[in-house]
């Protein structure tokens, strides 16, 4: 587009107007000569006094656009040196070259010229892509943002806001719900009196816990408070890790089975509807790991406080028969059913699907195993399958699983509720009806909408827990040895040899399956390792090292199965004076494997929680990506060390 100025316009008109006149004055000449030299005397003259103003105006708006531009300059120098924002021009190495005077005034230093920008703001992180951010300096909330062509940096004290920002925050609402886990259990044998007073010492606990810190309490059901407070006090509880479960547990220590608490908190969101649904789900989570805890949920974060002791056994079977019933129902309704654990099974997840093959049985229906791989720690229950005449032709491959999924497919989850740590994901996302069975701690992974969720942390294995649903399939079960065999199998590793987590109805599981032809030398049998598997395991002990007086730490720098380490890891908490032990090495998929094992004083599972695992109180572990196993005992060391600084490390 052609430039257009005043100018130009007045140059075209003068020269149209002047040879208008030339033409007019032409053909006057034809018949009065001088008449047209006249007109072209008079011409001559207009057009020399417009060419004069033409000149005189040129001088006149050049003087004008000059004392704009003057103005302008000043104005800005003048902004520039009075607005409340902070203006610094840097050279290309950070030093300062100018600044204006309230940038001065924020600093409070004297000559500023030469100096380093680090020097004088050394949280500043140097943003050469115009994104603003904000620093600490001198009891004070900067705002500082970069502009990279020009190399200034503009400087805005952001305080009050910030100020106000916090206190919105500290102010929002919280709710919660506190839950007394076990009451029944622990009033059990108590006389009407002693009950009486315990739950009246508890409640008076509770209520001077809250009065203390401006808690609004409220018991709305036998076992159930509601609390409602705000974020500055929930900040409070978080720095105590909710000293309320710890408080409560001790003061009815003396009891049989101690009294234990579970909370959950909900915060973040500003709608009261959601906020309700959420602490609701928070406190299922802390029931579903256990209880004596308490989940936090503030927007997308889940923080977990608390979970020292064991999950208490529930000795009635009133759940186990309802979940039973639900389960039948479920099965009758499908026209087939795929059973999955988790990534490398080991002999609980095995021995729980082919419990769960059986029940499907019962009721005359189809039903797989998905199983993509052979492992070691399973190899000899692989071997006993495969000879076995009717046992083998009911696994298959997770691409066989795959292609049978239609909308009546009933997907059971056993040994896991996490879709990223089973077998094939995409089999989870696929099935519509999706039943859970797991005696792991539950974590903020797990299954969205299933059907039946059966989760009992209690449990010594889910071997266990399916064996309880078998006895309520049918009136009259008969196993066969190896199916019986295999489910006794689960749960004598995960007891240790009902050594550990060994409750009463693990023993009448057993039972159950004794009689119903359980062979303890089958079971022997696929439990033996072979010799050069116990000479790495004993060359791996050699190298453990004891941390805190009571922990035993082995790192091993080549490649070694998961079952050879978590063997390792028990072999270690058999040692004298080891309360906890953790076993790392890379393991066969190139991740890096820590397993922790524990005696009950020490946490494992919060522990490897930390570094993103999971588990029990006495059995955990964890798969770390990217990063060799002297960076994982480095990340390892820290969250001991950080535990130990919060409370210590033994419960």
């Amino acid at each position: 587009m052609p430039k257009f100025s005043l100018s130009r316009l007045r140059k075209n008109q003068l020269f149209l107007y002047s040879l208008f006149g030339l033409i007019v004055i032409g053909v006057i000449a034809i018949d009065h000569w001088f008449l047209a030299f006249v007109f072209l005397v008079i011409l001559s003259f207009l057009m020399y006094y417009l060419y004069q103003e033409e000149i005189r105006f040129k001088k006149e708006l050049q003087r004008y656009i000059s004392t704009i531009s003057h103005r302008v300059k000043k104005i800005g120098s003048d902004v520039l040196q009075s607005i409340p924002i902070g203006a610094v021009l840097y050279d290309e190495d950070g030093n300062i070259q100018w600044y204006n005077p309230y940038f001065q005034t924020l600093v409070r230093h004297q000559e500023l010229i030469g100096k380093s920008l680090g020097e004088i703001f050394p949280s500043l992180k140097w943003d050469h892509q115009g994104k603003k951010q904000t620093i600490s300096y001198q009891d004070k909330m900067y705002q500082i943002e970069f502009n990279k062509e020009e190399r200034l940096l503009y400087v805005t004290d952001v305080t009050e806001y910030h100020r106000l920002l916090e206190k919105y925050q500290n102010s929002r609402l919280v709710f919660g719900i506190i839950h007394l886990d076990n009451i029944d259990e622990v009033a059990q044998g108590l006389d009407e009196l002693s009950r009486s007073i315990l739950l009246t010492d508890v409640v008076s606990l509770i209520n001077d816990w809250a009065n203390e810190l401006d808690i609004y309490l409220r018991r709305y059901t036998a076992d159930k408070f509601w609390i409602v407070m705000t974020e500055s006090v929930l900040k409070k509880l978080e720095s105590t890790r909710f000293e309320i479960l710890d408080r409560v547990r001790e003061m009815t220590s003396v009891n049989k089975i101690p009294l234990t608490l579970s909370i959950g908190i909900g915060a973040g969101v500003d709608s009261l509807v959601e906020l309700g649904q959420i602490t609701q789900s928070s406190l299922d989570i802390a029931l579903g790991r256990g209880g004596d805890q308490a989940a936090v949920r503030v927007g997308d974060r889940l923080s977990f406080y608390g979970g020292k002791s064991d999950a208490v056994e529930k000795r009635t079977r009133v759940r186990a028969r309802v979940i039973s019933q639900s389960l039948k129902d479920l099965i009758r309704e499908s026209d087939s059913v795929l059973i999955m654990g988790h990534k490398t099974p080991d002999m609980d997840a095995i021995g729980a699907s082919i419990g769960v093959l059986k029940a499907v049985h019962l009721h005359d229906k189809i039903g797989y195993i998905v199983l993509d791989e052979a492992n070691p720690s399973i190899q000899t229950l692989l071997d006993e399958i495969h000879r076995h005449e009717k046992l083998p032709q009911y696994f298959i491959t997770p691409e066989r699983a795959l292609n049978m999924i239609t909308a009546k497919t009933l997907l059971v989850m056993v040994d896991s509720h996490k879709p990223s740590l089973t077998i094939e994901p995409k089999i989870v996302a696929l099935c519509r009806r999706i039943v859970v069975i797991d005696h792991h701690r539950r974590g903020e992974e797990i299954v969205k909408d299933p059907v039946l969720m059966y989760i009992e942390p209690y449990a010594s294995s889910t071997s266990e827990l399916v064996t309880e649903l078998l006895q309520y399939q049918s009136d009259r079960i008969e196993m066969d040895r190896l199916e019986a065999s295999a489910l006794l199998a689960g749960i004598v590793v995960d007891t240790k040899s009902f050594a550990f987590r060994t409750g009463v109805r693990t023993f009448e599981a057993a039972s159950f399956l004794r009689r119903n032809g359980a062979d303890p030398a089958l079971v022997q049998k696929l439990l033996k390792e072979d010799i050069e598997h116990f000479i790495q395991r004993a060359e791996l002990v050699k190298k453990a090292r004891i941390v805190y007086d009571h922990i035993a730490i082995a790192v091993a720098k080549e490649k070694l199965g998961q079952l050879l380490i978590a063997q390792t890891a028990d072999t270690l908490l058999n040692m004298s004076g080891i309360f906890a032990s953790f076993v790392i090495s890379v393991r066969p998929d190139g991740l890096v494997g820590i397993s922790a094992r524990s005696l009950g004083q020490i946490n494992v599972q919060t522990i490897m929680e930390r570094l993103g695992g999971g588990g029990h109180l006495t059995n955990a572990a964890v798969q770390l990506e990217g990063i060799d196993v002297e960076e994982a005992e480095a990340k390892l060391m820290k969250v001991l060390e950080e535990i130990q600084k919060e409370g210590g490390l033994t419960v």
